[in-house]
């Protein structure tokens, strides 16, 4: 009798468990959504944003031109958060699918060598904001807003 009291509280327990992992994205052919997170060092924030639109930015709007991402947002927060979750600059990439979320664009290469004639310096600026970064991750999220009646 313990034993099946036991087996029905775990199965009650586990069920609540198992379903607060977020749901999947769409399809394999529906766009698919990634955000960045940016945490750098203190008083470096103004130099990674010049940085980043200056070196990265540029290669996120040919991929917009080309097709593999629908979209690109840059965000910062409003207020001050803890140190140990804040984050200084997110970036929301709507992806035209998830194999083009989840692999590399092998035009990227000569993409930035088109962007970037002068190598040597956009090695040394790229160097410099990833110097300045003290943490960075990536989080793929699914909009679970219920659709307008």
């Amino acid at each position: 009798m313990k034993r099946t009291m036991l087996a029905l509280s775990l199965s009650l327990l586990a069920g609540p468990l198992l379903a607060q992992g977020a749901p999947p994205q769409g399809g394999a052919n529906q766009p698919y959504t990634m955000e960045y997170y940016y945490k750098t060092q203190w008083g470096h924030q103004q130099e990674f944003l010049q940085l980043f639109l200056k070196n990265h930015y540029p290669l996120l709007r040919k991929e917009v031109e080309g097709g593999r991402i629908l979209s690109v947002k840059i965000e910062t927060p409003a207020n001050h958060m803890t140190e140990d979750s804040r984050w200084d600059y997110r970036v929301t990439l709507t992806f035209k699918n998830s194999t083009f979320a989840t692999t590399a664009n092998p035009d990227e290469p000569a993409m930035i060598k088109q962007l970037w004639p002068d190598q040597e310096t956009f090695a040394r600026e790229e160097q410099r904001r990833f110097a300045i970064l003290l943490a960075h991750w990536d989080l793929p999220v699914t909009d679970v807003t219920p659709p307008k009646k």
